[in-house]
C-alpha cells in the first residue's frame, strides 16, 4: 500500500468513532460506489464485536457498495439502531431503492431486532419507501420503538406504503405475542397531504403505543388533521405532538382540542403555523385548562388568533406548574394585548414561559378574520373529496351525486391569484394562465417580478395538471424579463436570494415560509434556453451552503444541485 493510501486510511480511522457498541462514520463525506470504495467500512464492521448502532449518515452509498456493506451486517445479529439519515447524497432516486432493498434484506438475514431505524433526509420518494417496505414488515421490526423517516419526499403514495407495512409489522408480530410498540414516529416535510395522513392515522390508531408524533410541514388540512387527532385519542401514552406549518382551521383544532382532553401525558404540544385562528385556539385552551398538568411547552404561533382568544389561552395556563414556553408569536394581537398577556402571565409568576412577542402582525378587525375563513374554507372545499366532505359544501359547489358534473366554480383574475396563491385558483385561471400573468407583470421591475415567481411557484405540486401550469406560467413571465434589455438579471438573482432567505439584505424583507416550490420551480427554470447560464455557478454557491431551511427540503435541493451539476 503507498504511503499516501496508509495516510488517507490513519485519517479515516481516527475520523471513525468507536464505543458502547456504536461504530460511527457519521459525516466523513466519504464516496462509497463500489465494493472497493467501501473496502475500510467493511473490515471495520466485520471486526466489531457487539455491534449495536451504525452510524453512517453525512456520507453517499451507492448500489454496489450498499451490496457488500450489507453482506457485511448478515452476521450482526446484534444490531439494534441504524443511524442512516443523508446517506444518499448525489445519488439517483433510482439508485437508493436497490440500496436499501440489500441492506433491509441484510438485517432480516442476520436475524437482527431493531428498536430504531433512521433514514431522514434521504430524498427518496414514494418508490424509496418500497425500499424498506420487506424490512418494515419482517421479524427485523417486529421491536421497532423510533421510526424516523424526516424530509424524504415520500408524498401521498409513500404515506400510504409505509402506513400499510405498519398494520402488517403489527399483524404479525401480535401473532407471535409481541406486538409492534412504536414509541416515537418522525415524518415531517414529506407532502403527506390528507390522504397520506388519514393513512397513517389508520395505522397509528392500531399501535397504540405512541409517545411522540412529529409530522410537521406535510401540507394536511383538517380532514387529515380529524383522522390524526381520533388516532391519537387512543394513545394514551403520547407526551409529544409537533404538526407544526399544518393547516387546521377551526374544524381540525376542535378535534384535536377534543383528543388532548383525554391525554394525560402530553408534555408538547406544537401547533404552531397551523392556522388554528381563534375559536381553535379557545378550543384547545379549554383542554389545557381542563388537565394536560405535565404540559411543558405549547407552541401556537403564527396561527391568527386575535385578542380574546390569546389572553384565553394565557389564562387557561394558570395551574401548569412544569410549563416551560408559552409561544403565541406572530399572532393578531396588538401592543395593548401583549402588555396584558405579561401582565396576567405575571400574575400567575409565570411571567418567564412567554416566548417573544417581535413578531406580533398587530390587531385585526374580526371581519377580517371571517373573510380569511371563507377563503381558506373555498380552498379547502376545492380539495376536499368524498361524499363526507361534499356534502359540506356550499351550495355552488354541490355535486350532484346522480350526475356526477360539479357546478362551475366562480372565475379567478390574475389580481385575485397572485393576493391569494393556491393551485386550484392558478388552474382555473384557464389555458392562458401563463399570458395573462406575464402581460399583468411589469418586468422592468425586479422585485415585482421575484415576488411574481414566488406566488407562481408558491402552489407547486407534483400533480401533473398543477406542475405544468406553474412550469408555463413561469416560463411565460421568465422569459419576458430575460429578454428584456433593461432586465438586470444579476439584481433578479440577488433579490430572489434575499426572499429565499439565503442571502442577507440590509431592508426588512420576509422571507418565503417554505422553499420547496421555488426550489422545485428553479429546477426547471435553470433547465431553460431562456435562463442565463451565468447565474447557475452563483445559484448552486448559495444553494450548496448550509441552512437551516434548505435542510427542510433536502429532496429538492438535491434535484437542483443535480441539475446544475449537469449544466
Amino acid at each position: 500500500m503507498a504511503s499516501e493510501d496508509i495516510t488517507k486510511l490513519a485519517e479515516s480511522l481516527a475520523k471513525t468513532s468507536v464505543g458502547g457498541g456504536q461504530l460511527s462514520f457519521k459525516g466523513q463525506s466519504l464516496k462509497l460506489n463500489t465494493a472497493e470504495d467501501a473496502e475500510d467500512v467493511i473490515k471495520q464492521i466485520e471486526e466489531f464485536d457487539g455491534l449495536e448502532a451504525l452510524r453512517l449518515e453525512g456520507n453517499t452509498v451507492g448500489v454496489e457498495a450498499a451490496k457488500v456493506i450489507a453482506k457485511a451486517l448478515e452476521k450482526k445479529s446484534e444490531l439494534k439502531r441504524c443511524h442512516w439519515s443523508d446517506m444518499f447524497t448525489g445519488r439517483l432516486r433510482s439508485e437508493i431503492p436497490p440500496a436499501l432493498i440489500s441492506l433491509g434484506d441484510a438485517l432480516i438475514a442476520a436475524g437482527a431486532q431493531l428498536v430504531e431505524l433512521d433514514l431522514s433526509d434521504n430524498a427518496f420518494g414514494p418508490d424509496g419507501v418500497r425500499g424498506f417496505e420487506a424490512l418494515l414488515k419482517s421479524p427485523a421490526c417486529y421491536t421497532l420503538q423510533e421510526l424516523k423517516l424526516n424530509n424524504c419526499g415520500m408524498g401521498i403514495g409513500g404515506g400510504k406504503i409505509l402506513a400499510a407495512a405498519l398494520k402488517e409489522c403489527h399483524r404479525k408480530s401480535s401473532a407471535q405475542g409481541k406486538p409492534l410498540a412504536l414509541k416515537i414516529f418522525v415524518a415531517g416535510r414529506n407532502r403527506l397531504e390528507n390522504d397520506g395522513a388519514t393513512a397513517l392515522a389508520e395505522a397509528f390508531g392500531i399501535i397504540g403505543t405512541l409517545e411522540e408524533v412529529h409530522m410537521p410541514q406535510n401540507g394536511i388540512n383538517h380532514p387529515g388533521i380529524t383522522a390524526l387527532a381520533q388516532a391519537f385519542a387512543i394513545n394514551p401514552l403520547l407526551k409529544v405532538i409537533n404538526l407544526n406549518d399544518n393547516t387546521f382551521t377551526e374544524k381540525g383544532a376542535v378535534a384535536m382540542a377534543d383528543t388532548l382532553k383525554a391525554l394525560r401525558q402530553i408534555e408538547v404540544i406544537n401547533f404552531g403555523d397551523c392556522l388554528v385562528r381563534s375559536k381553535g385556539a379557545v378550543a384547545i385552551a379549554d383542554a389545557v385548562k381542563e388537565g394536560l398538568h405535565k404540559l411543558k411547552e405549547l407552541n401556537l404561533s403564527f396561527c391568527e388568533i386575535k385578542r380574546d382568544a390569546a389572553l384565553t389561552v394565557a389564562e387557561a395556563i394558570e395551574d401548569k406548574t412544569e410549563l416551560e414556553k408559552l409561544d403565541l408569536n406572530g399572532n393578531c394581537l396588538g401592543e395593548e394585548v401583549c402588555e396584558q398577556l405579561h401582565e396576567i402571565l405575571e400574575g400567575f409568576n409565570m411571567a418567564s414561559v412567554l416566548g417573544s412577542l417581535s413578531d406580533d402582525e398587530g390587531e385585526e378587525d374580526d371581519e377580517e378574520e371571517e373573510e380569511d375563513e371563507d377563503e381558506e374554507e373555498e380552498q379547502q372545499q376545492l380539495k376536499e373529496r368524498g361524499a363526507e366532505e361534499q356534502e359540506s359544501l356550499t351550495p355552488k359547489k354541490i355535486i350532484d351525486s346522480q350526475a356526477s358534473t360539479p357546478v362551475p366554480s366562480p372565475p379567478v383574475d390574475v389580481a385575485t391569484f397572485l393576493a391569494f396563491p393556491s393551485p386550484e385558483k392558478l388552474l382555473r385561471l384557464g389555458p392562458k394562465c401563463s399570458v395573462l400573468i406575464a402581460q399583468q407583470t411589469d418586468t422592468s421591475d425586479v422585485e415585482k417580478v421575484v415576488t411574481t415567481l414566488l406566488r407562481i411557484s408558491s402552489v407547486f405540486k407534483d400533480e401533473a395538471p398543477v406542475k405544468t401550469a406553474v412550469h408555463e406560467t413561469t416560463d411565460a413571465l421568465m422569459k419576458k424579463a430575460f429578454s428584456s434589455a433593461t432586465f438586470n438579471s444579476d439584481a433578479f438573482i440577488s433579490k430572489l436570494l434575499v426572499h429565499m432567505g439565503l442571502l442577507k439584505s440590509e431592508e426588512k424583507i420576509k422571507t418565503v415560509p417554505s422553499l420547496y416550490g421555488i426550489l422545485m420551480t428553479l429546477n426547471h427554470m435553470v433547465q431553460q434556453d431562456y435562463f442565463p447560464k451565468s447565474l447557475a455557478p452563483v445559484l448552486s454557491a448559495f444553494v450548496t451552503k448550509p441552512n437551516r431551511a434548505l435542510d427542510s427540503c433536502s429532496f429538492a435541493r438535491h434535484m437542483l444541485l443535480q441539475t446544475l451539476h449537469q449544466l
